[in-house]
This record gives structure tokens, C-alpha cells and sequence, in this order.
């Protein structure tokens, strides 16, 4: 039965100093990203839109990069920033509405505006 109890005890006290490990690891992680001036590749900042029945079309900036992605009806105005959550990518998308091909577009199932 003692073996079993300090069995025990080593356990909960190796995953409590793992957790606190991951945690730091977490955090050092973040500050990296907010150095370099990076956001999580599910964001941006809105460059400009596009209106359409149904849909937005957000072309947004991470990192000196852009991207088209495409989400239910959304208000949104230049300089937005933007968090998405990611449905599908399509290369080579042609909006018949917009009358445009977009090289690659992101199809979100939603969008929240960062504050």
C-alpha cells in the first residue's frame, strides 16, 4: 500500500511540474510572436472588401503578406483586425458574382473583429 501511495504522490508531482513547464514553453512562444510582429496565422489586419449577396471577401495583411479569404456576411472596415476560423482552401476560385479569379482564397465558417 505504500508503494502505491508514493506511486501515487510521484505521479500528480511530475504532472504538475510538466504543466508549469508547458505553460512557460506556451508563453515564451507568444512573447516570439509578438516581438517579430507576426500575428496567428488565423488573423490579419483587413487591406480592403469586397461585398457580395452572402458573402464577404476580406483581403487581409500578416507579416507583410496577404491573403484573400471569403466569410458569411460580415461588417467590417479597412484596418480591421480580424480572427477567422478556417473552413477551405481553394486555389484558382472564380466568383462569378465578383467576376474575378482569386489566385488562392480561404473560406472561413466565421470572423471576430479583435479589439
Amino acid at each position: 500500500m505504500k508503494i502505491s501511495v508514493l506511486f501515487l504522490i510521484a505521479l500528480v508531482g511530475c504532472l504538475l511540474l510538466n504543466s508549469a513547464n508547458v505553460m512557460a514553453l506556451h508563453h515564451e512562444v507568444q512573447n516570439a510572436q509578438d516581438s517579430n510582429g507576426k500575428l496567428p496565422n488565423n488573423e490579419g489586419k483587413v487591406v480592403s472588401v469586397l461585398d457580395t449577396t452572402g458573402y464577404t471577401y476580406m483581403e487581409l495583411e500578416n507579416g507583410g503578406n496577404t491573403f484573400w479569404i471569403a466569410a458569411p456576411t460580415t461588417k467590417v472596415n479597412k484596418g480591421d483586425h480580424i480572427r477567422f476560423v478556417e473552413s477551405m482552401t481553394m486555389s484558382n476560385f472564380t466568383s462569378k458574382t465578383l467576376n474575378r479569379t482569386f489566385g488562392t482564397i480561404i473560406f472561413v465558417s466565421s470572423t471576430q473583429i479583435k479589439k
